[in-house]
């Protein structure tokens, strides 16, 4: 099985990396300035929601394990959560290219 592409369009700036492993409760993000993250589940799918609602095991937008989303709305807004014990998100942060 193949995973798809993921391309970062425009010229970022990157602001960071971030590793979360525990989600047993919906978490924010830290995105101290981001406009742009790329975000992956690793080990396990996870739901999430940016709707002000936090998402559950059963309820959100799911993330499969080993797929990665480009995300460029609202970072202080979206929530993870696991579906399964064990899950773990890695995220890299990116800002405006500095000029």
């Amino acid at each position: 099985m193949s995973l798809p592409v993921v391309i970062v369009h425009g010229r970022r700036r990157v602001l960071g990396y971030q590793q979360i492993t525990d989600l047993d409760d919906a978490i924010k993000l830290s995105p101290a300035g981001a406009i742009l993250a790329l975000i992956q589940a690793e080990s396990k799918d996870v739901r999430w929601r940016d709707d002000g609602t936090a998402p559950t095991a059963l309820i959100g937008m799911l993330l499969s394990a080993g797929s990665t989303m480009e995300y460029d709305g609202n970072l202080s807004a979206i929530q993870f959560i696991e579906t399964a014990v064990s899950a773990k998100l890695n995220i890299t942060y990116y800002g405006s290219e500095q000029v």
